[in-house]
């Protein structure tokens, strides 16, 4: 058996050397003539290698393929090199989840793999793919030990030129970049291109040069970006396989026209990068071309801005939401209340305006009566006037019901848009919390499904001493499964619970398990919405309360608003790079005087003093246009007295901000 896997091995690197100059014609070629299994998986890796960054459509089902037949064979390093190259054709599609899966699935044979190349490879994928989805520090652990292999491969062939080097340092320097250390960011990208340019990875160079672009952007240094954005375009033109590339080299150079008010440039660029990602379904950078067209059409043409924010809600559902709403289509969050608030308000201003056009009327009137009265000698010149004047009233009617129209069409879309931000915000974290016990469920089946092979083998022997361990193994993981499997159904139920309209009647609540509840949800929206997001979380959570009559529903939405006002005020002041500044947000639970409090305090910029007032006012928001309807302290604030307590907030200007709930 060592045997015919030393030669499978042998043939494995003859074919990939041999394979190295063909193009994907070729391969698809020798692939329909190839007859052996083993040459098949080789020419099969080789191709999606090629595809995989270029067309991950095409690359999916012939590297699920190779994978089958691999395993069928038990082809061990060709299972690892076709599983390696199906995460990378996930990982260009933007689903990082299943491409760390199956790059996860083989970590055990390549730690044990004496193959530096083999090893080096699979660790900078890990760690470009762990980035890519936000979580740099696994990002890190895995590039430096790309590095580290390499260094010693170095060492061992002092002789060869390191072609890869580059790839790796400029990975490096791409996680510094995320994690906002530009100082780190531009050591990295300086060693990078002290190596020399490997020529057949031409997109790695271009790579390269689109990242020196992005840390000059962050720099300020425009013209310099340009340069190096313009190169990296030029390289990811030559190279067909790395389409992906070229897409978002083209939603760079763009982000920087924008910067610079150069708009027309900007919107090339950006139908530049639509082209070349809607032709191979790139949906993230279909995602971020569409913000950024609607964004520079916002100012000076609404129909196309209108046009592109709707592409951008294509884009963001087909990218965040294809398989998470599926497994939480079922759960519908409750915003019955605040769509009725909305349209009191409109009924409210519609009337109260109706009632201004009477009052003018009714002085228009008056004012010609004593005309009339005054001038009856000269009635037909008074009757001329008052024609006129009918004219003008009933165009001032027509201005004012064209206004309503105007009004109720832009409340029925900030209610719409209050709608979809949080629920957004809150099936983001659903999903989170469960996705955990399945990953549970997942992880212990699979262990299981080795067990049983293990106990039938080992019955065989008629081992029995090690049939009974494994059974018990076996007996202990069903426990597992049992356990995780009713703890998603808690929380499903649960959600759901919370999803349902309020019946208005109150019930004994244990108010420490809902804060922590909706802390848990609010956080994990906050990271979904923005994957560099990270706070300090500080709970204090007094046990001694027990329950107290409330509605859960409506209190759970007021502690949700809260929180997520927090969470904003932090990220925004992180934003202006304050110097050893730490995003902290501080929930607490006490029982004083007699009544229960809730506070929701963070060490963000804090409320200024002449908005303070009005902050519970209904349309009132602090936030840039079209981050904010205004709504969610008002409906806290009514929330909260309707429920016999008060909502109030001790801030101070720079150093953050507390809302206090009291509740009987």
């Amino acid at each position: 058996m060592k045997k015919i896997i030393t030669i499978v091995v042998l043939l494995f690197e003859t074919i990939i050397t041999n394979a190295q100059g063909l193009d994907i014609d070729s391969l698809r070629n020798l692939l329909a003539v190839a007859r052996e299994d083993t040459t098949r998986i080789l020419v099969s890796t080789q191709l999606t290698n090629e595809l995989a960054r270029s067309d991950p459509d095409s690359a999916i089902p012939l590297a699920q393929e190779g994978l089958k037949l691999a395993r069928q064979i038990h082809f061990l390093k060709g299972e690892v090199e076709q599983s390696t190259s199906l995460a990378v054709a996930w990982r260009t599609k933007g689903d990082y989840s299943t491409a760390i899966k199956l790059l996860l699935s083989n970590i055990n044979y390549v730690d044990a793999s004496n193959d530096i190349e083999l090893k080096g490879k699979y660790y900078a994928e890990l760690g470009g793919t762990y980035r890519d989805q936000g979580d740099y520090e696994e990002a890190l652990k895995y590039v430096n030990k790309s590095i580290g292999l390499r260094e010693q491969y170095m060492r061992r062939f002092p002789q060869k030129p390191c072609w890869t080097c580059r790839a790796i340092y400029t990975g490096l320097a791409s996680i510094y970049l995320e994690k906002h250390q530009l100082d780190s960011a531009q050591k990295y990208i300086h060693i990078a291109f002290s190596y020399p340019p490997f020529p057949k990875l031409e997109g790695v160079n271009a790579a390269g040069f689109a990242l020196a672009g992005r840390i000059q952007t962050e720099l300020k240094n425009y013209d310099s970006a340009l340069y190096f954005f313009r190169q990296s375009i030029q390289r990811f033109q030559q190279v067909k396989q790395t389409l992906k590339g070229l897409a978002v080299a083209y939603n760079y150079i763009a982000a920087v026209f924008d910067d610079m008010s150069r708009r027309d440039s900007a919107i090339f660029y950006l139908h530049k990068s639509l082209g070349v990602s809607r032709s191979k379904n790139f949906a993230m950078e279909i995602l971020e071309a569409n913000v950024l067209l609607s964004k520079i059409y916002e100012s000076y043409n609404t129909d196309s801005a209108l046009y592109y924010y709707k592409q951008t809600m294509i884009a963001r559902d087909t990218l965040y939401n294809q398989e998470k709403q599926r497994q939480i289509s079922s759960y519908k969050f409750n915003l019955d209340f605040e769509e009725q608030e909305v349209e009191n308000a409109q009924a409210q201003y519609k009337s109260r305006v109706k009632i201004y056009g009477l009052l003018a009327a009714a002085v228009v009137f008056l004012a010609l009566g004593v005309i009339l009265w005054r001038n009856n000698v000269n009635r037909k010149k008074a009757y001329a006037l008052l024609q006129e004047q009918k004219k003008e009233t009933d165009s001032q009617k027509a201005k004012v019901e064209q206004t309503l129209d105007e009004l109720k069409a832009a409340q029925s879309q900030l209610i719409q848009s209050a709608k979809m931000a949080s629920l957004g915000e809150l099936t983001a974290g659903i999903a989170h919390e469960i996705q955990n016990p399945l990953n549970f469920v997942n992880n212990f089946s699979e262990v299981n499904d080795e067990l049983l092979k293990e106990l039938k083998t080992e019955a065989e022997k008629g081992n029995l001493e090690e049939v009974k361990a494994i059974a018990n193994d076996i007996a202990f993981n069903s426990e597992k499964i049992n356990h995780h499997g009713r703890r998603a159904d808690s929380i499903v139920k649960g959600m759901l619970q919370h999803s349902r309209t309020s019946s208005g009647q109150k019930e004994p609540t244990d108010i420490n398990a809902l804060t922590d509840e909706y802390l848990r949800l609010a956080y994990h929206g906050m990271r979904a919405k923005d994957k560099s997001f990270k706070a300090i979380i500080k709970t204090d959570l007094d046990d001694s309360i027990g329950k107290i009559n409330i509605i859960p529903q409506d209190i759970g939405r007021v502690i949700l608003n809260l929180i997520n006002n927090a969470f904003y005020a932090v990220d925004e002041k992180k934003k202006q790079v304050v110097d050893g500044y730490e995003p902290t947000v501080s929930v607490s639970t006490k029982k004083a005087n007699g009544k229960v409090e809730i506070q929701v305090g963070d060490n963000g910029n804090g409320i200024p003093q002449k908005v303070l007032d009005k902050i519970f006012q209904p349309f009132f928001t602090t936030k840039p246009t079209g981050q904010g309807t205004g709504l969610g302290l008002s409906l806290a604030y009514d929330i909260v007295k309707a429920h016999g307590g008060e909502l109030e907030v001790e801030t101070k200007e720079g150093d953050g901000s507390e809302f206090i709930i009291r509740l009987s």
